[in-house]
């Protein structure tokens, strides 16, 4: 059941464009501000895949097809939390004697690593690199509980804990090791190499900076009534969550285009709701995330110390018609040197998660092979 929230005068404006925003973020996986019907439609809990060696999938269950270039097997590590997360490690068949360098990837924002960050994973073990793809925690086959619930720090904190793996494989020069953050997971990135000084080099693709867009709405166009009206809204979600036992799910992406022209939903339901890139475990394929999952990123900056990750480079590329464009051009300019931004002439948002004709590979090798040598 859903708790009435008390009304402070008519909103019936704020509730459509909370309405209309859940829908366009649903995609990139920025449950913004539901209404009380939102909630009440929310879905029920995804399926729990946690924690053990016994309870990974073993067979091949990628939304694209298996390279015979490389070695691939299942992963565990944990982070400072304790919470054990899962991945996926590739490393190249046809490779020199000695250690080599290493990728971290993760993202987008409510997918899995059986999508666009297994895809970057694999395809950079091709140009030479080992590489790890990973589910962060509460997502996936990784671990913590409740599902589908995101956060700033902890988000932060996987990526970190991939690179405490890598560093300790004994394939890995730990000297040498680069992240690639997809969509949100490419501000977790910027944040993780801005702190994390074990890092060398950081690339993103279609990069999202999850704390403004959830904080501000798209292009910053939110109120301070709509905030406050959100934060209120999820504050009351609270008590309803901790009756019932479990959070409530805001609902996903819909299940059918019909009857909708916006042309984000429409695009991001071309990559999660179908053959392209739907995947049984994915957030962004499913129920979406929790309708409180908005709450921490509304109140801490992820960027805030970008220029820190400087003098180590920086490389963001995004697609010249990609909605979340201005993520990525901010940020490079937030940066300090040495810095490099590249834009894919033509290519939109989720080009850059699966269109291996668009997706600058060459540029990403030649990138790291530099920066990692």
């Amino acid at each position: 059941m859903t708790r009435e929230i008390p009304q402070e005068g008519s909103h019936n404006e704020i509730a459509d464009t909370g309405r209309r925003t859940l829908l366009k973020a649903a995609g990139a996986g920025a449950v913004a501000f539901g209404t009380t019907s939102l909630v009440a439609a929310s879905a029920s809990a995804q399926t729990t895949t946690t924690e053990t060696d016994e309870t990974m999938t073993t067979e091949w269950d990628k939304t694209f097809p298996k390279s015979d270039k490389v070695d691939h097997e299942k992963v565990t590590f944990t982070n400072r939390y304790g919470i054990t997360l899962v991945g996926d490690l590739y490393m190249p068949k046809e490779r020199a004697a000695g250690k080599l360098p290493a990728i971290a990837v993760a993202g987008p924002f409510g997918a899995v690593k059986e999508q666009a960050a297994g895809l970057y994973a694999q395809t950079m073990a091709e140009r030479g690199f080992v590489t790890v793809a990973f589910d962060p925690s509460y997502v996936g086959e990784s671990g913590g509980e409740p599902r589908s619930v995101a956060s700033p720090d902890i988000n932060t904190e996987d990526f970190m804990a991939a690179i405490d793996y890598l560093g300790l494989n004994d394939n890995v020069d730990r000297e040498r090791i680069g992240i690639i953050g997809i969509c949100g997971f490419g501000g977790m990135a910027l944040n993780a190499v801005a702190a994390d000084k074990r890092v060398k080099a950081v690339a993103t693709t279609s990069m999202y900076d999850m704390s403004r867009v959830m904080a501000k709405g798209y292009y910053d166009a939110l109120t301070d009534e709509q905030r406050a009206e959100g934060l209120r809204q999820m504050s009351y979600q609270r008590w309803d969550d901790a009756e019932s036992g479990e959070p409530a799910l805001a609902g996903g992406l819909p299940d059918s285009l019909d009857g909708i022209d916006d042309p984000v939903i429409r695009m991001y339901y071309g990559y999660y709701k179908t053959d392209r890139g739907y995947h049984p475990r994915s957030v962004n394929s499913n129920a979406g995330w929790t309708v409180t999952n908005p709450l921490s990123f509304m109140n801490m900056p992820l960027l805030t110390y970008v220029d820190e990750i400087s003098p180590r480079p920086m490389l963001v590329i995004a697609g010249s018609e990609a909605h979340s464009r201005y993520f990525t051009e901010d940020a490079y300019k937030a940066a300090a040197e040495p810095k490099e931004m590249m834009i894919i002439d033509g290519a939109d948002h989720v080009d850059l998660y699966d269109q291996t004709d668009i997706i600058p590979f060459d540029k990403l090798q030649g990138f790291f092979e530099q920066h990692l040598a």
